[in-house]
């Protein structure tokens, strides 16, 4: 094993709290910035947006860009408009869609697809995260609409390109962390910006998804879908009706085998995927990211068992420090997948949820998962005042995000915010398969003391796969 970063965690340890936050000045001027902040909501991560001009009953053209798995999910989502082209590498995926959108035009590489901008107004992707990137930039450089499944690109200059490829183009953008819009997710942000729990500077969150490169044992034991050491060097045949080399699109040619697909075996290849890091990454840290206003870490460090070159690790834990940002103190985030786990969730100091973010203030803590959430310890915080709703509620992340389309409003996780959020969760997995504590110039997308490190923000693309 690595050895384990250090961190500032007071965790496991009686927190130096001075009281509950009630109603005091103190509290009531936090209650005040924030309230002065959420009626500016979208101001520090808006994106540009057109205004189209467009009916808010004509309903847009969408075409998408992977239909099979969650890309059905997805158009399902947005199935109010009219959906008029298909693009998968699997026919039977294409077949299924057509029956239910029979009057759009199938496309089986996504290439072609955009030869074609006349067809559609707006773009949904949903491809494996390999070939993210490559739909979404030649949608935003024609000018279409791009809602994106997460993680919204497969490295971090990837999520950079991406990010200002869509300021420049001033369209409509959503990444599919769906949860976003739920209002458990607000009501928590509201609490955090109204230091509720005093100020922050350090969060920890987790999750149980042990999904990657371990041994065939722990493999059994967490119900992973395929345990393998190597990359397989026999070919098997491929499948009637699937477009294999479409399917690997940028990434290095390969024999067809099972061991990547169908999905989510792929996600764990490093050359498909970046493992549970980026994946529920966009989901758990999505919350400390909106509530902390968070963007560019000063330093990552990464823990785990050794860096497999194929392969993304079941459990690790990485350790990133942020800089002040304004008027909030510096914080050290922390996250942990698989078998790791906070000192304080191990030792039963919190109620052992599965997944989790825990936010540690001055004055107590704050434990969220996607659907609920608790400040503690409650009983001190049993006659604590909340504050009053302040972030409007969702239209829906997808209704979001066609209304987005059609006005010129912004999303709450347009590509601005969303490619922050990426290039981090990426980060992470860039100093696990260091080795290293990276320190970080986000300006130059460079850790300036791991030259090492420039083989993971990028990557070499197949000819005729360039992110144009």
């Amino acid at each position: 094993m690595k050895d384990q970063p250090t961190s500032s965690s007071v965790l496991g340890q009686p927190p130096h709290w001075q009281g509950m936050c009630r109603v005091g000045s103190r509290c009531a001027a936090s209650r005040r910035r924030f309230l002065k902040q959420a009626l500016a909501a979208g101001a520090a991560f808006a994106a540009p947006a057109i205004v189209r001009g467009r009916n808010l009953n004509e309903k847009l053209n969408i075409a998408g860009v992977g239909v099979g798995g969650r890309g059905a999910a997805n158009l399902k989502g947005v199935s109010g408009e009219n959906i008029t082209a298909l693009c998968d590498v699997s026919e039977a995926a294409l077949d299924r869609a057509q029956s239910e959108y029979p009057l759009a035009r199938r496309f089986v590489d996504l290439r072609e697809l955009f030869e074609h901008p006349q067809l559609f107004d707006a773009v949904v992707v949903s491809t494996c995260e390999h070939t993210h990137a490559i739909a979404t930039m030649r949608a935003l450089k024609l000018g279409k609409h791009v809602y994106c499944e997460k993680p919204l690109t497969h490295n971090i200059w990837e999520a950079r390109q991406v990010r200002l490829a869509a300021a420049r183009s001033g369209v409509a953008t959503q990444m599919g962390t769906q949860v976003h819009a739920s209002e458990n997710y607000r009501r928590i942000v509201e609490l955090v910006r109204a230091q509720a729990i005093g100020p922050v500077r350090e969060v920890h969150a987790w999750v149980s998804r042990a999904w990657g490169w371990q041994s065939p044992e722990d493999a059994q034991r967490y119900g992973d879908i395929v345990s393998v050491q190597q990359r397989p060097s026999e070919p098997m045949p491929v499948p009637s009706g699937l477009h294999w080399d479409l399917w690997l699109g940028p990434a290095p040619q390969r024999p067809f085998h099972d061991v990547y697909v169908p999905g989510p075996k792929w996600y764990r290849w490093w050359d498909f995927g970046n493992g549970t890091m980026s994946d529920l990454g966009s989901h758990v840290n999505d919350l400390p990211f909106w509530a902390l206003e968070l963007r560019a870490p000063r330093s990552v460090e990464a823990s785990g068992p050794p860096s497999h070159p194929e392969i993304a690790p079941a459990s690790m834990q990485v350790v990133y420090e942020f800089g002040p940002r304004g008027d909030l103190p510096p914080v050290t985030l922390t996250w942990y997948q698989g078998v790791n786990k906070p000192e304080i969730w191990k030792s039963g100091g919190i109620p052992q949820w599965e997944n989790g973010v825990l936010f540690v203030g001055e004055h107590g803590l704050l434990l969220a998962d996607y659907n609920r959430h608790v400040l503690l310890p409650e009983e001190k915080f049993k006659d604590f005042q909340r504050p009053e709703p302040s972030i409007p509620p969702s239209l829906g992340h997808y209704a979001e995000w066609i209304h987005a389309c059609k006005t010129g409003e912004p999303t709450t996780c347009h590509f601005e915010y969303a490619g922050w959020l990426t290039e981090a969760n990426h980060l992470g997995n860039v100093a696990y398969r260091t080795g290293k504590r990276l320190e970080w110039d986000a300006d130059s997308m460079r850790a300036v003391n791991a030259p090492e490190a420039d083989a993971y923000i990028s990557r070499e693309y197949r000819p005729g796969w360039e992110l144009v």
